[in-house]
This record gives structure tokens, C-alpha cells and sequence, in this order.
């Protein structure tokens, strides 16, 4: 039927003023034919009272004028009608709850909002935790009720970056199912921000990149300890000691991005004093004047399974690091981009000391016009690929924004997403 094939928000709906306006004409109407009216309408009306009180026009209408109806004139009565039984099959009523969380699964969630509003079973279908798994609010603009409510559903993997968040007055008691988390670039209270971390236990991948952090949330993070992922890359507002109490409490990490926060000297002596043995990434990119030769010897010491490493803009170091990196034997990746005291004649020794290395990022101290001679002696190395580091990142730079594949998240898109 073309009527069923109408979205849920174009079928057409009764006000509430119309229809009390229809129900007092048809109230008026009757009390205008009287209360002997009463008991015409049905199927065993007598002859008599029908002919009694029918309208006389009715009557010289109906009656046949035919030899056989002389003398004896008849009337014909309109009987009531019955109500037609349903005969379409089957009706929404009549189906279980999984079929209809099948049918629900494959709607965008401004259908699935509007949705719920149709009735109380199609809210409580709507709102079911098996729908809300992975939820992509990119780019809203004062969700805090959004987000509480999205919340409250048990949502497992929530992506939500450059969004704004206002005040959050996060009710919820019990810890959080979220095991997936994108903040980054968000407007958000760091009030707001440490209600939601410090109900997160099951945190593996989490990225709050550019926010304003603080000691609170930093030590909430020691609760989750099957961490993998973390990116907090350009934070700031917590302390030296907090970070080396999170840092060893989460002992699963493998991939930290931790560049260009508000650090000093020792916040970055608390990264490698306390890293996790398990890092094979690690982002420590932008401390120019904090990072030493001797932190690095005790990063090698502490993580010999690195297979990416971003040290660049550290100004301090020199050529004379090459040998204490040579003993991370399983070293892939190396950014040491404006690392200004190394010099180009140092950097042709590299393809000798890293053998499996393949990428080299050398921004900023090896121009345009000497490529082709370091090329030449690290032919299997590709030099100044990769401009942005994608450690622990959610979304790899190298991807246009706002395409398709942007909304990825950890290489896997979310089921419902919001659409601006």
C-alpha cells in the first residue's frame, strides 16, 4: 500500500482542537433527534417504530408501488454497520521485540529518534542498549543533553570530536559501559569531563587530544587497566606525580601519544621512568628543552619493543643518540623532524644501524634539494612520507576531513551517527 511505505515523520495526524470539534457536532446531533431515537441503529429494530418515526420523504421514497405492495406497503431499514475485521496480515503489534531490534538496527538515528515517539513500546524498543552500541555525535553543538542521554543507554564506543558540550549533569550512579572514546578538539568543562571519566572501567581506546585535563581525571584513568590506546596529545592542567601513578597502573599500553602537552622536565622524567614495557608506539614529539640524552636511554631501557618513535622537536638531542636507538631492534618508524643539531652526514648512517627500518621522517633538517642523495643511500626507506604522526590517534591524518572515511574510528565506523 503506498500509505505504508510513508516515513514515520509525513504521516498525517489529527490535532487535538479538530477532533473535539468533531465530536461535539456529532453530540449535537444527536441530542437534536431526541431520545426516542434511541435503539434505531440496530439489527432488531420492529417494523412499527421504524415506520413511526422515519422522515416522510424517506417513506414515499421507499415504498413500491408495485400490484403485489398495495395493500400491504413495506420499508427498507438501513442496518448498522459492523465493524470490518482486519484482514491485512500481520499488524507492527503482533511482532516479537527481537524481530522489531532487527528491523530497528538498520535505522539512521534521526529516524530512530523520531521513532520513538510514536508510542511507549517503540520508545522502549528505540532506547535499547543493543541499538546504541556505537553512537557518532561529530561536530554537535550543545549536546550535553544528548550525550547524557546516549550515556544512559550503555553506549560501547562513542565518537564525538569537535563537538561542544556545556555543563553536563551526568545522574548516573553506576559505572559506564563505554569501552571507545573520541573527544578530541571538543568544547567541554573539565567538570563535565571528569563526571564521565570517573565512571569509565573498561577504557581500551581513548583519545581526548586538546582538552584541559586535570589531576582528577588523570588518576581516574588508573581504573582502566586493559588500556591499549591513549592519546593525550596538546593536554595540560595536571601534575608530574599523577601522570607516573597512571602510567604504571596501566600496564597494557601500547600505543601513547603524548606530544606537545604543558610539560616540564619532570612530567617528561615521569613518562619514561614509568612507562609500560608493552609500548610499541610512543609519540614524545614538541619538548624541545625537557627531552635529554639520558631520558632517552632510560626509554630504551624501559620499552625495547618500539617499533614507532616521534622525538622530533627536541632540540637537545644530537647525533651522538644514534647508538642508544640502535637498540631497538624492532624499529620501523623514526620522526625526528627538526632536530636541528643533527646534521645531514649523521643521517646517512641510519639505513646501516636500522636495517628494518622503512620510514624516516626528517622535516625541517634535510632540505628539497639533498632528498635524492639520501634516497640514494637508504633505498629502502621512505624519507618525509609521513608529515603527521597517526600514533594512538582515532582518525588517521592522512585522511581528508569530512569524507567518508573520517568518521572511522579506530578503523571502524559507528552504527549510529548524527548527521548535520
Amino acid at each position: 500500500m503506498p500509505g505504508d511505505s510513508m516515513p514515520l515523520q509525513e504521516l498525517p495526524c489529527l490535532s487535538l482542537q479538530g477532533s473535539m470539534l468533531s465530536q461535539s457536532k456529532s453530540i449535537n446531533k444527536r441530542r437534536s433527534r431526541g431520545c426516542l431515537t434511541e435503539g434505531l441503529d440496530t439489527e432488531c429494530t420492529p417494523t412499527e417504530l421504524i415506520q413511526q418515526w422515519s422522515p416522510s420523504h424517506k417513506l414515499q421514497r421507499l415504498i413500491s408501488k408495485g400490484k403485489e405492495n398495495d395493500g400491504n406497503p413495506f420499508v427498507l431499514a438501513r442496518r448498522s454497520r459492523r465493524k470490518k475485521e482486519s484482514t491485512s496480515g500481520i499488524s507492527w503489534d503482533n511482532l516479537p521485540d527481537e524481530l522489531l531490534l532487527r528491523i530497528l538496527f538498520c535505522l539512521p538515528l534521526q529516524d530512530l529518534l523520531r521513532m520513538s515517539i510514536v508510542c511507549k513500546r517503540w520508545h522502549r524498543l528505540a532506547f535499547d542498549e543493543s541499538l546504541w552500541r556505537s553512537v557518532d555525535l561529530e561536530g554537535l553543538t550543545h549536546m550535553g543533553p544528548a550525550l547524557q542521554q546516549v550515556l544512559k543507554t550503555g553506549v560501547r564506543r562513542l565518537r564525538c570530536p569537535r563537538s561542544f558540550v556545556e555543563e553536563l549533569q551526568f545522574t548516573g550512579t553506576g559505572p559506564l559501559q563505554i569501552v571507545e572514546m573520541d573527544l578530541s578538539s571538543s568544547i567541554i568543562p573539565t567538570s563535565a569531563l571528569e563526571s564521565i571519566i570517573c565512571r569509565c572501567r573498561l577504557l581500551e581506546h581513548l583519545s581526548l587530544e586538546g582538552l584541559q585535563l586535570s589531576d582528577t581525571i588523570i588518576s581516574s584513568l588508573s581504573n582502566n587497566p586493559n588500556l591499549v590506546q591513549l592519546n593525550l596529545s596538546g593536554c595540560s592542567g595536571f601534575s608530574a606525580p599523577t601522570l607516573a601513578d597512571m602510567l604504571t597502573s596501566c600496564s597494557s599500553i601500547e600505543q601513547l601519544n603524548i606530544s606537545w602537552c604543558d610539560f616540564n622536565n619532570n612530567h617528561v622524567k615521569s613518562v619514561v621512568d614509568n612507562l609500560s614495557p608493552t609500548v610499541t608506539h610512543l609519540n614524545l614529539s614538541g619538548y624541545r628543552e625537557s627531552l635529554t640524552l639520558d631520558d632517552v636511554k632510560v626509554l630504551v631501557t624501559r620499552c625495547p619493543h618500539i617499533q614507532t618513535l616521534d622525538l622530533s622537536d627536541s632540540t637537545l638531542l644530537m647525533a651522538d643518540s644514534f647508538p642508544v636507538l640502535r637498540q631497538l631492534k624492532h624499529l620501523l618508524h623514526l620522526s625526528l623532524s627538526r632536530c636541528y643539531h643533527i646534521h645531514l652526514a649523521a643521517l646517512t648512517d641510519l639505513g646501516k644501524m636500522f636495517p628494518m627500518m622503512c620510514l624516516l621522517d626528517v622535516f625541517g633538517i634535510v632540505q628539497n634539494s639533498h632528498l635524492p642523495s639520501l634516497k640514494k643511500e637508504m633505498p629502502h626507506v621512505s624519507i618525509n612520507s609521513r608529515p603527521f604522526s597517526s600514533i594512538a590517534r582515532p582518525t588517521p591524518t592522512s585522511r581528508l576531513a569530512g569524507s567518508l572515511s573520517d568518521r572511522t574510528m579506530w578503523n571502524r565506523k559507528c552504527q549510529l551517527r548524527f548527521k548535520l
